[in-house]
């Protein structure tokens, strides 16, 4: 009797029986713009193998100026069939099957070719679109049923109709994004009019044995969105017009409201889906922060949905399936939704992959085979470099001991994890430790290594972490001044009026510690959406209440200073720094830049801004000023002669980065 007996059941989709209820959602790698076919296919070979039972690909553009930017990969060329069935036939190889999304960007495009239903530019490209004239609209109709033919043609399963998230087809729905006053805009049956004949047309150019997604905005989450009545109306539309399944889309991509970064509650909008169960006959998808079989198999229990799309799970752990069937699910890799890794890489043009799994659209060049000559291995410090290092060479199969001075490990992801909306850490640590229970390594914890006990070890990696950096302010010894790990380990506890002494990532994780007293809003959905301002799309349209966000009062009174001459939180994470800043905006929180800190006294802090001197009247003053190296061990190892590898903070300590840390790691214990 399986565990998940819901998420492991079969779905008769009438000419084909999926495996299980577990759809791998569509993520842009930037693998398909390599040319490298062989390494895509081998990306998506490896889930298959993994047991997931429907895969979507990247969003595919179905025509130049339907490309999310010039250069991005489609299949709208006879010549591009070949490169694609290279990657139909390695999944199918492998047990596997999968459908390929094709994606206008309408006016998201990032190119001045980008068309749209209206010549209204988005806020998140600097291109106007070109409003589309009746033969403009037909070729964008035709082409894109003609690119779901080839994509027949190149052996995949299906394809998905990409229709959500502020897309092209998600534009001709809205009054926001469509002003046309002829048989493609006002009523909400001309508005719906392309969507539908995309999907009719699609249906005729690949036969009835052939599936079809359409990826549905559930809740647009932007002004003059959907309303509920006609999301239901599209959906029971999309079903008569050929859609064998319906999957959900949260948000347009400009929505001010976050959906899928690790501060929203998990499951966040399953809720939505629900409301459309009944409504039609075909199976429904629900998707957005399900990254556990647990809560997944909850999901599909309570009727939220027929399946469950999980997209970034499986950058973190391609045997999510095969690990929940196997009863080994505290052995699943967690995605903790930080965005660093995938997100932040596909915005910033390189290619993703996961913090959690550096292999992640890297399987053909990372590898972790065994050692050919194992050798005895000291790794020091048990945070995120030190813990894979040991769980990867451990794994090749050379004999590796850890150090720690601390009692537990997890080095500074125990400091992230007590910081509300990161509760996820939680997981990662707890994963970090089920790895080590399971590897071969040997811990010594509460030990405090120096060079002599690393003697007989045939290689050393330090990965010691990082010292805070001494800002040098006078009058910094004052009991009132404390450093973020006091604070976050719960040494010392912080007053009514606080102000925080840089604004990098530690300096507003403390921040977002501060302003909630024993409450995360990621820990409690109802909390969570009324200080977003979403509401049920039947209660007002597209989801947004009415009233607007209703944060819960800031617990303090907080100040975030740096002294860079810029905007606070400028350096954050490209796809999560708006979310941080919006979250301490609501909380009250004073961001001040280009400050010179003066000194400490009984009276505050006193500073000087734009040549004007203030004084601060506070009650606590936390040092997030940055961190050193803590390297102090490598110097006498190398006179010693020792092979020493120094990797993680202790290598690079500008800003604590667990993604570099960990991908170092498991490359250093790759080459080892």
């Amino acid at each position: 009797m399986t565990t998940y007996p819901h998420l492991l059941a079969p779905l008769d989709l009438g000419h084909v029986t999926l495996l299980n209820r577990v759809l791998m959602g569509s993520m842009h790698t930037g693998l398909e713009e390599t040319d490298d076919w062989g390494r895509v296919a081998e990306f998506y070979a490896e889930r298959a193998r993994g047991g997931v039972g429907l895969m979507v690909t990247g969003g595919m553009a179905p025509n130049p100026e339907g490309a999310v930017l010039k250069g991005a990969a489609g299949l709208y060329r006879p010549e591009d069939i070949p490169h694609h069935r290279i990657v139909t036939d390695r999944v199918h190889d492998a047990g596997g099957r999968i459908v390929m999304q094709i994606l206008h960007a309408g006016r998201y495009a990032y190119s001045p070719d980008c068309v749209a239903p209206s010549a209204i530019k988005s806020p998140i490209s600097p291109f106007p679109p070109a409003e589309l004239d009746e033969a403009g609209i037909e070729k964008q109709i035709a082409d894109i049923a003609a690119t779901a033919g080839r994509a027949r043609e190149a052996g995949y399963d299906g394809v998905e109709i990409m229709g959500s998230e502020g897309y092209f087809l998600n534009q001709f729905l809205v009054r926001n994004t469509n002003r046309r006053s002829d048989r493609w805009g006002g009523s909400y049956e001309n508005r719906m009019r392309l969507p539908l004949e995309v999907m009719r047309r699609t249906r005729a150019t690949v036969g009835a044995d052939f599936i079809i997604i359409y990826r549905l905005s559930m809740i647009d989450l932007v002004p003059d969105g959907s309303t509920w009545d006609e999301v239901v109306t599209l959906a029971r539309a999309m079903e008569k017009a050929g859609a064998s399944i319906l999957n959900t889309g949260i948000g347009w991509h400009e929505a001010r409201i976050p959906t899928i970064a690790t501060s929203v509650p998990r499951r966040a909008f399953t809720w939505v889906t629900k409301k459309l169960m009944g409504e039609v006959s075909i199976p429904i998808i629900t998707s957005n922060r399900i990254n556990t079989p647990e809560v997944a198999e909850a999901v599909l229990a309570e009727g939220c949905a027929d399946m469950v799309s999980m997209a970034r799970p499986f950058l973190a752990d391609a045997d999510f399936v095969a690990k929940s069937a196997r009863g080994d699910a505290a052995r699943i890799a967690p995605c903790i939704a930080c965005n660093q890794a995938c997100l932040d890489h596909t915005f910033s043009g390189k290619i993703s992959s996961c913090l959690v799994n550096p292999r992640a659209c890297h399987e053909t060049e990372l590898t972790l085979t065994p050692a050919a000559t194992p050798r005895r291995i000291a790794v020091v410090g048990a945070g995120p470099a030190g813990l894979a290092t040991t769980i990867a060479a451990a794994g090749r199969g050379h004999d590796v001991t850890l150090f720690d001075k601390a009692a537990r490990i997890g080095g500074q992801l125990n400091l992230a994890r007590q910081v509300p909306g990161k509760e996820e850490f939680h997981g990662l640590v707890d994963w970090f430790a089920t790895e080590l229970d399971t590897s071969t390594a040997t811990l010594h914890l509460n030990h405090e290594v120096a060079a002599e006990d690393l003697t007989g070890f045939d290689a050393v990696v330090l990965a010691t972490g990082v010292l805070p950096r001494d800002p040098q302010i006078p009058g910094q010894q004052a009991p009132q001044v404390i450093g973020y790990a006091d604070l976050l380990e719960g040494r010392v506890p912080a007053g009514p009026r606080v102000a925080v002494i840089g604004a990098g990532g530690i300096g507003f994780d403390v921040a977002e510690y501060l302003v909630h007293q024993d409450h995360s809003p990621t820990e409690d959905l109802d909390l969570w959406l009324r200080e977003w301002g979403v509401t049920d799309p039947g209660l007002a349209p597209a989801g947004l209440a009415p009233e607007g966000p209703q944060p819960e009062p800031s617990a303090r009174q907080v100040t975030l200073l740096q002294r860079k001459a810029e905007k606070p939180g400028k350096r954050l994470g490209k796809t999560t720094g708006w979310i941080h800043r919006a979250t301490l905006k609501m909380k009250g929180v004073t961001m001040l830049g280009g400050v010179t800190y003066d000194r400490i006294d009984d009276a505050g802090l006193h500073i000087t801004r734009n040549d004007v001197s203030e004084t601060l009247a506070v009650d606590t003053i936390v040092l997030c000023a940055g961190q050193l190296p803590n390297r102090a061990l490598a110097d006498a190892l190398t006179a010693a002669g020792t092979e020493v590898h120094v990797i993680g903070g202790a290598d690079k300590a500008a800003e604590l980065d667990a993604k570099r840390a960990i991908d170092q790691g498991t490359r250093l214990a790759a080459r080892l």
